[in-house]
């Protein structure tokens, strides 16, 4: 029997643990929320200012990623708090669900910013103020860039998909906010007013690359897809290597919820085999795989081997047994 006292320690240590990520995730979500704040309004701004497509368009890209850091902060709350009576398998699905709805009000940006540049386009008027873009533009890349290295860090490290798809959408504000720059210094030497809403047109197709890579990853978890392959043949390597020729094993299921992964088998062991060697061959396994692949769930089903069972009996610890 365990000694109690040991359990109480883990125990504190799990929730100390676990405060310590909801915290991590907690600030990096705000974090993200204030800066997208900044930089929808100074965009909306100037590019109202400018008369600019390129530059509203980015203001409203920014604007989804200003919801895409609320929902992130919304569910990053819900989703790292502990199982409960009504939750027992935990709350992360939260973070698959608010996956979807980003992606989906991405989609809705992109079809607007791609509406007012067929406008633009249509109406030819000139844009104004053009260094003042540059230079928003500029600020925005820079920004953008070190806050979404610094979410899908935190994102990596305790494995969330809100937080990473946060940090993707900033991502991509990065690299539209480049194309606008070079796209208004090309309009500042050139002239051709065109140039602005067509760079307006390539953020939308962008982003909504962006929201349907997120569509299908939110949707994956939400629909209890399988851990990947790597992540399973950790788990098959790790069941083989813990067992050997003791026992064999067979339905093995794996699913996502957030950063927990649920994963369950039935090990088949020798039937006269002890009900304490049978446990402690399942807590091997639960720790090596949790060793390797944290925040891991594991139930597993002990079943007997049967009288047929030519491989059972040929096995070293069944031989003296027949």
């Amino acid at each position: 029997m365990g000694n109690p006292f040991i359990s109480l320690l883990d125990s504190k240590v799990e929730m100390t643990s676990h405060q310590e990520r909801r915290e991590e995730l907690v600030f990096a979500a705000r974090f993200s929320v204030y800066s997208n704040t900044v930089l929808v309004l100074l965009k909306l701004i100037v590019g109202l200012a400018m008369s600019s497509i390129a530059v509203i368009s980015e203001a409203i890209h920014s604007g989804t990623d200003l919801v895409a850091a609320l929902i992130a902060n919304f569910s990053v709350r819900k989703s790292t708090k502990l199982a409960d009576e009504d939750h027992k398998f935990g709350h992360g699905k939260y973070e698959s669900f608010s996956g979807t709805i980003e992606a989906a009000l991405i989609f809705v940006a992109a079809i607007i910013i791609i509406y007012e540049a067929a406008l633009k386009l249509m109406e030819d008027a000139p844009v104004r103020i053009i260094e003042a873009g540059i230079v928003v533009m500029a600020i925005s890349a820079t920004l953008n860039f070190a806050v979404s290295r610094y979410l899908l860090k935190v994102a990596k490290k305790h494995e969330s998909l809100a937080l990473e798809a946060d940090g993707l959408h900033l991502k991509t504000d990065v690299w539209t906010s480049v194309g606008v720059f070079f796209g208004l210094v090309i309009v500042r030497i050139t002239n051709i007013q065109a140039i602005d809403p067509i760079f307006g047109m390539i953020v939308a197709v962008i982003i909504i690359g962006v929201s349907v890579r997120l569509t299908r990853r939110s949707a994956l978890e939400l629909l209890d897809h399988s851990l990947t392959q790597d992540e399973e043949k950790v788990i098959l390597t790790t069941i083989t290597e813990v067992t050997g020729e003791l026992a064999s094993f067979h339905g093995l299921r794996t699913r996502r919820s957030g950063h927990e992964r649920f994963v369950d088998f039935h090990l088949v062991v020798p039937k006269h085999l002890e009900v304490e060697t049978a446990h402690r061959i399942c807590d091997d396994i639960e720790k090596k795989v949790v060793d390797k692949l944290p925040n891991s769930n594991i139930t597993i089903h002990i079943e007997p081997c049967s009288e047929e069972c030519e491989g059972c009996k040929n096995a070293p610890i069944c031989k003296g047994a027949h």
